[in-house]
């Protein structure tokens, strides 16, 4: 699918790989690029990509992804001024670290991770991120069918491509049950969507990016990072938000490229 004239639409575009994917998808053509956050950098982030493209083709918006009115609100706004989203990218995330099960060494007493904070996790990184996405197949399937449409066939051009953000992690990592499970969980949501979406032309895959040079990696700090981190990665550094833009676009334009793809920068996790 040719990302030169699409419309797309990226949440967790004020930072990290969020903000890298909206800067590299208007570098490559998109028609236009809209930036979704929680926090206000999605608006800087606009600006800076209509700034770069001397022209005004990206377009921010700052509320919870996991609030159905704030998502329907977006898409009812964008669909009506520029037309269906054919491309998501919903890379907002978060992490709650914790080990699964602690014991206290003074008093002998077990605590496990709260079940608030497994809920959270799974709202923000796996229901989230789906429910965006099926908001855009949505929208696609509704605009066929208003224009006497039927089941997309491959004489057509693609209608949509969603990449979903994993992890590494979803192979399973100490201290991160809510984060691996949420971003495994992305696998089988994204595989299951694949095989309904393709009816309505729209194409699904999941990256799993390594370590990359975001705030959420950097929050770990620089001493676990030396020691924990780079000594398991062959390339003995974290990844560049910008690899993995340039990996998502190569997801989103190579229509033969399916399931799942690791950028892990050869990372390798101890026992």
């Amino acid at each position: 699918m040719n990302i030169q004239g699409r419309l797309a639409l990226v949440t967790g575009a004020g930072s990290g790989i969020g903000e890298a994917t909206a800067v590299e998808l208007a570098r490559r053509g998109a028609r236009r690029v809209i930036t979704v956050d929680r926090s206000g950098h999605a608006e800087p982030v606009a600006q800076r990509i209509n700034t770069q493209m001397e022209r005004p083709i990206a377009q921010a918006f700052v509320g919870d992804v996991r609030d159905d009115a704030f998502r329907t609100h977006v898409f009812d706004e964008v669909t009506a001024r520029h037309g269906p989203v054919s491309i998501c990218v919903p890379a907002a995330g978060i992490t709650r670290d914790a080990l699964a099960v602690k014991v206290d060494k003074e008093t002998g007493k077990s605590t496990i991770y709260p079940t608030q904070l497994f809920r959270e996790v799974t709202e923000v990184n796996l229901i989230a991120p789906v429910y965006w996405a099926l908001e855009m197949v949505a929208r696609i399937a509704h605009d066929r069918r208003v224009r006497g449409l039927g089941q997309w066939g491959p004489s057509e051009e693609l209608m949509g491509t969603v990449v979903f953000i994993g992890s590494i992690s979803s192979q399973g990592n100490k201290g991160q049950i809510a984060y691996a499970a949420s971003k495994a969980g992305l696998e089988g949501a994204a595989a299951t969507l694949m095989k309904e979406a393709i009816y309505y032309g729209v194409r699904c895959a999941v990256i799993h990016p390594g370590f990359t040079d975001t705030p959420m990696v950097q929050a770990l700090g620089d001493e676990f990072i030396a020691k924990s981190i780079l000594p398991y990665t062959q390339l003995r550094r974290l990844i560049r938000p910008e690899e993995i833009a340039d990996a998502i676009c190569f997801l989103i334009s190579n229509s033969a490229v399916s399931g799942e793809l690791w950028a892990d920068a050869g990372w390798h996790p101890s026992a």
